[in-house]
């Protein structure tokens, strides 16, 4: 079985408000010092303890500072993976804590508040150059590495999962609301997220050395900085051997980003094995990858999909229910068919986070009407949501006084 694991962007929030907090490096800060008055143990192996944590997976700035990513280890089984999600946000949310703020798996803020960019030159250029798109990139993605065997072969899965892909981003939707306004949007992250450039589906390489010639026919335009902002959907990573799928939310529940991240990799396996049998990848023109994008992220698993198999409109829970019908083989092989099956139903039977965001919003406007229009509770629920299933940070002092830095 293939390794994976993933990177999770959070939202740093003020736990009574919801207004995002610009903490980032303050997390970061108290994070080290912490970790580096730990002992050294050799020994300790278990995913879930601090130490461990620290050690391998740990803690990393953002575009933003009120957001925090974690990262978990390489992984070859759901139950390990999600419990190294859980271990993250755990960490995270300790270090939040300590800060008197919290940490939240919201794609997008619902409280209106401005952002404020990372003390780093790159960012810094980034501002510059791309003015209202940065100034405004206050997203929260989840990504999912795949190991591959070779930059040939992760080209050929490219190739052969990007008619697929939006599927995820409705299964993983959990952006409806931004800085106190809804969307109409399931992932409003994602119109965010694709006025970069470089973001959104890619065609069809063929070769690694054609993805090469591409990557470097874009560089070469002076648009981007570096090979850092080639933000398609899905790439190859540049600092591991994997293939980087960067299309989903970060997920509200725990539960439901290790099931994506299941759902990739059997992807990722499925789409190898058809390389190797020598089956074409389907010829699909990269504007409806793009139709297919938008149109999930505008309905999530609320309305309708355009089918992967002939991208025309289906209902939603089909097309999803489909997805894992495709990866059945893999899945079956895995021991995992029966868990992805339940995962997609749980998913549809309750809703997307975004449905669950709207469900609090409602709760909230159905008493005397909030000073916030409901925002504030939509952001504490998602904390409790976000949180469930994660260590006992019982032993963590709370800070009687809010820290806020850079708050204007």
């Amino acid at each position: 079985m293939r390794t994976f694991g993933v990177e999770e962007e959070l939202l740093i929030v003020d736990p009574e408000s919801g207004e995002p907090l610009a903490l980032a490096d303050a997390l970061l800060a108290s994070h080290r010092v912490a970790a580096d008055d730990l002992p050294v143990d050799p020994d300790a192996h278990h995913a879930g303890t601090h130490r461990d944590y620290d050690d391998e997976m740990g803690l990393s700035a953002e575009l933003k500072l009120e957001q925090i990513e974690t990262q978990t280890r390489p992984c070859v089984d759901y139950g390990s993976l999600l419990e190294q999600i859980r271990a993250g946000r755990a960490l995270a949310d300790q270090a939040a804590r300590k800060h008197g703020a919290r940490v939240a798996a919201l794609a997008t803020s619902p409280v209106a508040s401005p952002s404020h960019t990372t003390p780093d030159p790159r960012y810094a250029r980034m501002l510059e150059r791309f003015g209202l798109t940065a100034q405004e990139q206050l997203t929260c993605g989840f990504h999912v590495h795949t190991y591959i065997e070779s930059p040939e072969e992760g080209v050929a899965v490219l190739d052969r999962i990007r008619d697929k892909l939006a599927v995820l981003t409705a299964l993983s939707a959990n952006s409806p609301f931004w800085n106190g306004v809804p969307t109409g949007f399931e992932s409003y992250r994602t119109q965010a997220w694709n006025r970069w450039p470089t973001a959104g589906p890619a065609g069809i390489y063929g070769t690694y050395p054609t993805y090469r010639r591409v990557v470097a026919r874009l560089l070469e335009t002076g648009v981007m900085l570096d090979e850092g902002m080639v933000y398609f959907d899905a790439r190859l990573s540049r600092n591991h051997p994997t293939v980087e799928v960067r299309v989903a939310d970060v997920c509200l529940r725990a539960e439901d980003a290790a099931l994506i991240a299941v759902l990739v990799r059997a992807l990722v396996e499925s789409a190898s094995r058809e390389w190797r049998e020598d089956v074409d990848p389907a010829p699909v023109p990269t504007v409806l990858l793009r139709m297919a994008s938008w149109q999930a992220s505008s309905e999530g698993l609320s309305g309708e999909l355009l089918d992967f198999g002939n991208f025309r409109p289906a209902p939603a829970a089909d097309v999803a229910r489909s997805l894992v019908d495709y990866l059945a083989p893999v899945l079956q092989e895995q021991g995992e068919l029966a868990l992805a099956r339940q995962g997609v139903e749980d998913i549809i039977a309750r809703g997307t986070g975004a449905a669950e965001q709207r469900r609090a919003r409602d709760n909230a406007l159905a008493g005397p009407p909030p000073g916030d229009m409901g925002f504030g509770a939509v952001v504490r629920q998602a904390v409790n949501v976000t949180m469930r299933g994660a260590l006992d940070l019982s032993e963590v002092a709370a800070t009687p006084e809010l820290l806020r830095v850079r708050q204007s």
